[in-house]
């Protein structure tokens, strides 16, 4: 989604003026994407829901540290990369041996979708920063230096990070006998 940045800039400075109606149409034009990526790093639907009401909730409270030599977006999806992780730590449960899943015609049909689906195979084989680096450039459509700023780490460290998950992903889905796993960049 491509806005006008000068439409942006004044319903920004229109919010941090007290204008409701200003922040309701910055929330409504991000709102989203937001929720789409917080869906890949929150346990559940109702967690990525939670993390995207507090990052708006955040978002408004600080609106005035806003800097605007930075893109909006950049600093929206920081925040969001805050309060996911908050969301990670809440309620872990662990479920025991929950019978013959093996036979299970559903399990089966997910399964199979699982692994014609990119993403659920990125999200499987890349660690969380590579994941959310090409998740970033590739879906959200942000520029390298947009992702370097929204993971805070360097342009290099991003370039280096996107090519090595490409290439693992290549390995992966080309299934070559040959393609070797790198715990530094995988989950292996």
């Amino acid at each position: 989604m491509s806005r006008d940045p000068g439409e942006e800039l004044a319903q920004i400075e229109a919010a941090k003026s007290g204008s409701v109606t200003a922040f309701t149409e910055l929330v409504a034009s991000y709102q989203a994407r937001l929720f789409r990526f917080l869906l890949t790093r929150c346990a559940s639907h109702a967690d990525a829901e939670d993390a995207l009401q507090d990052t708006f909730i955040n978002a408004f409270r600080y609106l005035d540290s806003y800097d605007p030599r930075w893109r909006f977006s950049t600093w929206l999806y920081r925040i969001a990369i805050r309060n996911a992780s908050k969301q990670q730590s809440r309620y872990v449960t662990e479920l025991g041996e929950l019978g013959d899943e093996e036979s299970d015609p559903l399990r089966k049909c997910i399964e199979a979708s699982e692994r014609e689906n990119l993403w659920l195979t990125a999200r499987r084989l890349l660690n969380d920063d590579v994941y959310m680096a090409m998740w970033l450039r590739y879906v959200e459509d942000m520029s390298v230096n947009d992702v370097a700023a929204v993971l805070e780490r360097s342009a290099s460290w991003t370039k280096v990070n996107l090519m090595r998950g490409r290439q693992r992903l290549d390995a992966a889905l080309s299934t070559a006998p040959d393609a070797k796993e790198s715990e530094a960049y995988g989950q292996a």
